[in-house]
């Protein structure tokens, strides 16, 4: 079962689900406020994708963080403290579909490309 990580009320989530269901493509949705993320989950994605792949620098969470803490995020450790803390700042949608590479961020190409390997 392919699995999409995110927040629902995300924009970007938004257009990567309405994609999928209208490919009539099978999923299900993970939200990272409803139904949490726990450390081990975390280190698995960090791990295949990386720590600053993961972080969305480029948001309203990470731009409203204090530059002191902004500056102490050089490591994967404090990136996943701080992942686990505010999940909103996680780069979304990530893509989760047995026996292949995760896939973070949407476009339709992108997607449709990720699917044709299927």
């Amino acid at each position: 079962m392919i699995t999409m990580y995110g927040i629902k009320n995300c924009d970007t989530i938004k257009k990567a689900r309405r994609w999928l269901e209208l490919q009539q493509r099978e999923y299900r949705f993970h939200d990272y406020r409803a139904d949490g993320l726990d450390r081990a989950q975390l280190d698995a994605f960090i791990g295949e994708l990386g720590w600053e792949a993961l972080l969305n620098t480029r948001g309203t969470t990470w731009r409203k963080l204090d530059e002191s803490l902004r500056a102490s995020i050089t490591n994967a450790d404090a990136a996943a403290v701080l992942m686990l803390e505010m999940p909103a700042i996680i780069k979304r949608p990530l893509l989760c579909a047995p026996g292949k590479p995760m896939l973070l961020g949407f476009s339709d190409s992108s997607y449709q490309t990720y699917f044709n390997e299927v």
